[in-house]
């Protein structure tokens, strides 16, 4: 083996001990700079995990918003194929033929009334959405083949309400509905009377025109439970539900969601399209809110008779 001289060897190490010097500095540097580097880490993945979040909330709303346009073309195509076969007419005549129609149903057509009375407790934000609901209740019931004969029972002139619908909406006042302050009991007879509330036991099984049916009007966005029932029972009036547990069951979802509770208009429409199809399931699927958590049941019955 050849001999590595003294010298030779002293400097081999101290040159090894410069780079190791010169490492451990770097290693020290990046220690010290690594610190803040960490915590601008941390505030980067709390910022995407925010961001991930809010994208799925918003793809989330896209869906629900797609679903929801494509559930009103749906009924959109479904209305102009019923009217394919028939003429078709200016503005001013259907204009006169829906005049006509809710001339006639203030005489002959099924009654519904919408149970005002509830309003006192309700926020400025609640009486809007309410007013809004009216609006496309009325509308509902204009385009209706065979429209309703429509109350607006305890309304009082002075009210919030009253005061909304007219700013709100257009021609209220020139609505082909009956706007009384007087309550529905004033104006018909109990017997007569079904309430329908979603906390009733008895589910609706047909219309019948010998019946006055009477809707809540109730917006409530801190949810207490049973008011529109407790009404019912205060004034000694029989209650009863659409058959959503009859035709519909629970659907999954993230949010673990589940409500029977709709809107007037919602309602009424249900009520409309039952009345035009004698069919409680088409009436549910087409216009039961996608969003509550229900869905038509595979194994449903067959359509219940309408009188």
């Amino acid at each position: 083996m050849a001999h590595i001289p003294s010298e030779v060897c002293d400097m081999q190490l101290n040159g090894v001990s410069e780079v190791m010097d010169l490492l451990h500095i770097d290693v020290e540097a990046d220690v010290v700079e690594d610190k803040p580097g960490r915590e601008d880490a941390l505030c980067s993945r709390n910022v995407l995990r925010k961001q991930r979040n809010w994208e799925r909330q918003l793809a989330a709303k896209k869906s629900k918003r797609k679903e929801e346009k494509q559930r009103r073309k749906l009924n959109r195509e479904q209305e102009s194929g019923a009217c394919a076969d028939s003429p078709l007419f200016t503005k001013r005549v259907m204009k006169a033929i829906t005049k006509e129609r809710l001339v006639e149903a203030q005489s002959t057509g099924l009654k519904l009334c919408v149970d005002l009375s509830m309003t006192d407790c309700m926020s400025d934000k609640e009486i809007s959405r309410l007013a809004g609901q009216l609006r496309r209740l009325y509308g509902s019931n204009k385009k209706a083949t065979r429209p309703f004969h429509l109350f607006l029972t305890d309304l009082r002139e002075d009210s919030r309400l009253y005061r909304e619908c007219i700013r709100m909406n257009d021609g209220f006042l020139n609505y082909m509905m009956d706007i009384t302050e007087e309550s529905c009991l004033d104006l018909f007879s109990t017997e007569t009377i079904i309430y329908l509330s979603p906390d009733a036991e008895e589910a609706l099984e047909t219309v019948d025109a010998d019946k006055v049916y009477v809707l809540g009007g109730l917006v409530d966005e801190s949810i207490q439970k049973k008011l529109s029932f407790s009404r019912a029972r205060e004034l000694s009036i029989r209650t009863a539900r659409l058959p959503i547990d009859e035709y519909m069951v629970k659907k999954n979802n993230t949010k673990n969601f589940h409500s029977k509770i709709l809107a007037v208009n919602q309602v009424f429409d249900i009520l409309l399209t039952f009345c035009d199809t004698g069919s409680w399931t088409e009436a549910l699927h087409t216009w039961f809110p996608r969003g509550k958590g229900y869905i038509i049941a595979p194994d449903d019955s067959s359509p219940l008779p309408l009188n």
